[in-house]
């Protein structure tokens, strides 16, 4: 046995070292994120790689697929934020302006439908084994919950304060949609990343708007 399957039995049930580390470098990077820390990328792309090797013993094709693009996007996100706090300075958060949440909805609209046709066809998603109409709105799902992971992130790396409000969208299938197939489990680390987007949401919101007010207006 490798590394990458090492693991240990918990009440019967086989747990892998990569599934947890990844799983819980997921949870750090909310909290990362939260402060504002450029620890936030460096713990996301340790956790995609780890969770992406773990999916890959497990062959859940989709889910490393995701996990390819989250380590990606923290690629991205690790140099724009890295930009943002050159010569010492503190990270500037920001509302998006109209055009750029049209765009980000239109993403998510867009995305969801193409990317819903992929997993239909290809059979990524789970949901392509269920019989229609439930199957169809299983794929749909997950879809959405991708691109909508997806633009999150994205935003995240731009310092946008609507990236949490598109992961509570987010949460807001993943959650039901959890506990509804039966991964309990999952259904309550999902709920913990949704109170964590929650406080994330608010703090940001707060230091935008205390900035805001300390800078004089012929400097904006």
């Amino acid at each position: 046995m490798n590394w990458a399957e090492a693991g240990f039995e918990v009440f019967g049930t086989r747990l892998l070292w990569t599934d947890l580390i990844g799983n819980v470098a997921a949870l750090a990077t909310v909290l990362l994120a939260i402060r504002k820390s450029i620890w936030t990328w460096p713990v996301q792309l340790t956790g995609s790689v780890l969770l992406f090797i773990a999916s890959v013993n497990a062959h859940i094709t989709g889910n490393a697929l995701k996990q390819l693009m989250f380590g990606g996007l923290a690629v991205y996100g690790w140099w724009r934020w890295t930009r943002g706090t050159q010569n010492g300075r503190e990270l500037a958060v920001r509302p998006a302006t109209a055009p750029e949440r049209l765009a980000l909805v239109g993403v998510m609209a867009v995305g969801t439908v193409l990317v819903a046709v992929v997993f239909y066809i290809t059979q990524l998603s789970w949901g392509a084994f269920v019989p229609p109409p439930k199957g169809y709105l299983l794929v749909a799902a997950d879809a959405y919950i991708f691109v909508g992971s997806a633009v999150a992130t994205w935003a995240q790396g731009r310092a946008l304060v609507d990236f949490w409000l598109i992961w509570i969208a987010v949460d807001l299938v993943g959650v039901p949609l959890a506990f509804s197939s039966g991964l309990v489990v999952s259904g309550a680390v999902y709920g913990v990343f949704f109170v964590l987007v929650l406080v994330g949401f608010f703090n940001w919101l707060k230091e935008y708007r205390s900035r805001a007010v300390l800078v004089p207006k012929e400097a904006v």
